[in-house]
């Protein structure tokens, strides 16, 4: 929404957004149709949500493999925009029928600062969706072992149904501080000066790269689980641990003894996504891509 869908509507495209906005107690932006959907919504559901999504529109945009299955039967040209872990065989059957984004095609990439802060020493923060499958339980126990050393816990996200009473108790209670869904750009600018940017998950769930870059974008030092090993140690930015609470909290209390290392995996972080991951310096390769699949003139896009 903050960056391909932006990217879009500022070129002077209309833009309808089929996506779950009641599942994540998300309020579309201004200026953006939208489409409310279940987030398990049936194959039949889903088909009809995207029916009302494509009425008018040249292209349609799809980012989670699932939908491809339900697809309407009168729709424009399909884009499937690659972000998740699939199998060969999707992939290949995939590409006979639609046209596919990668990172080759376009990159993923964030908001990177002019100049921020250094990091500091009294929060950790987490940006993104927050569910059970992303480590909410982790977030949670590492929330209150970080009570004794002064290190509170941002989370900015919004949340899966099941995990928001898990939420809402521990910051009840003090243990943490959750913001709920705040506009991306406003979400970085609030992670700015923590101690490091959390990305833990599973190793079967794929860690968001945006997540990773949102962090190196505010110069933060990053604190991973193994899914996101590769471009955190590709950029020398951060911190690989396995998805355990003990884990995490050793490579927290290590960065907060050392302001030097916090400051040079930051810097490091930051030089890496403003050479190669700021956004801005790929919109308008993706919008003229889109334009191209959708023929010339299009107006109106549907994701």
């Amino acid at each position: 929404m903050h960056r391909q869908i932006r990217a879009l509507i500022d070129a002077g495209h209309e833009v309808t957004y089929v996506a779950p906005f009641t599942y994540f107690n998300v309020t579309p932006v201004m200026g953006l149709a939208a489409v409310d959907v279940a987030y398990h919504a049936s194959p039949g559901r889903a088909r009809a949500a995207l029916r009302r999504g494509v009425r008018d529109a040249d292209l349609l945009i799809v980012h989670d493999h699932r939908l491809l299955r339900a697809l309407p039967h009168r729709r424009p040209p399909v884009v499937w925009d690659v972000r998740e872990r699939v199998t060969p065989r999707q992939l290949a059957r995939a590409e006979r029928r639609h046209r596919l984004i990668g990172p080759s095609v376009v990159p993923e990439a964030t908001l990177v600062s002019a100049g921020p802060p250094p990091p500091g020493d009294t929060r950790v923060v987490h940006i993104g969706r927050l569910s059970a499958e992303c480590g909410v339980t982790e977030l949670i126990g590492l929330a209150e072992r970080l009570v004794p050393y002064g290190i509170r816990m941002d989370l900015i996200g919004a949340a899966a149904p099941g995990v928001r009473p898990l939420l809402r108790d521990a910051q009840r209670v003090g243990l943490l501080d959750w913001f709920g869904y705040v506009p991306n750009r406003h979400a970085l600018r609030m992670a700015e000066g923590a101690l490091a940017g959390l990305a833990l998950s599973g190793e079967s769930v794929r860690t968001p790269p945006t997540k990773i870059m949102d962090y190196m974008g505010r110069g933060l030092p990053v604190i991973t689980t193994p899914p996101g090993a590769s471009m955190v140690e590709g950029a020398g930015c951060g911190v690989v641990v396995p998805l355990d609470v003990d884990a995490v909290l050793n490579a927290v209390l290590d960065l907060k003894e050392d302001a030097a290392r916090r400051a040079e995996l930051g810097a490091r972080g930051h030089a890496a996504a403003r050479l190669r991951h700021h956004w801005p310096d790929h919109a308008a390769a993706f919008v003229g891509q889109a334009e191209t699949w959708a023929g010339i003139g299009a107006h109106a896009l549907a994701v």
